[in-house]
């Protein structure tokens, strides 16, 4: 699922994407964030060119905008919007994932020579254990292992973010990249206008490495 957050000025329990038609909106400048987003308010049925779009650069500036009083609203990846709440400058209002529904939204790429070695399946029992600790283990215990890689972002505040993401889906028990998955993917960047050509499933995806 997708990971990003929109995040406004003040509460808003009853929020509808119809809210952002005319409002300023802290944007990615293009890539996937912008694909997904993009995507996301075509499944809400909102026109995104009525939105008043400022695009100030990378994560950091888009955050730092928000916290300088720019935008109404603001697409982040957690746990900067998770932040935001914990200070006081912003409220998460939606998630783009429940609009977009499961994606194939990030993924390992490897020559198929690789996959067939012996390290590729070192690798995947290392992944697919991880992946089970991921939505096994509470969020406070993730956030404090990963602390030392978030080092301006409050224990507390990364456990909610960790948690949202648990609750969300954005790491299921299987790792293979399923077709419906796919297809949702190709939707997305076709939508978006980078992608030319539906590629075959079976052209791009393969079995994750096992035993067998």
């Amino acid at each position: 699922m997708d990971g990003f957050f929109i995040t406004g000025r003040a509460p808003d329990p009853d929020f509808d994407w119809k809210r952002l038609e005319g409002s300023e909106v802290i944007l990615f400048g293009g890539g996937q964030p912008l694909a997904m987003f993009k995507y996301a308010c075509h499944k809400a049925g909102i026109d995104f060119a009525r939105l008043k779009v400022i695009s100030p650069g990378s994560a950091e500036d888009m955050d730092k905008a928000f916290r300088d009083g720019k935008g109404q609203y603001i697409q982040q990846q957690g746990p900067f919007p998770q932040q935001l709440g914990a200070d006081g400058v912003g409220h998460i209002v939606a998630q783009c994932g429940p609009k977009i529904g499961p994606v194939a939204f990030s993924s390992l790429a490897a020559t198929r020579d690789w996959l067939r070695s012996d390290v590729a399946k070192a690798f995947m029992r290392a992944y697919t254990k991880t992946r089970a600790y991921m939505l096994a283990t509470p969020a406070i215990e993730i956030a404090k292992a990963e602390q030392s890689f978030f080092p301006s972002i409050e224990p507390d505040v990364l456990a909610q973010c960790i948690s949202s993401y648990q609750q969300l889906g954005c790491w299921t028990p299987h790792v293979e990249i399923t077709r419906p998955a796919f297809e949702v993917a190709l939707d997305v960047f076709e939508h978006f206008g980078s992608l030319k050509e539906r590629y075959a499933y079976d052209r791009v995806c393969a079995p994750p490495p096992s035993e067998g």
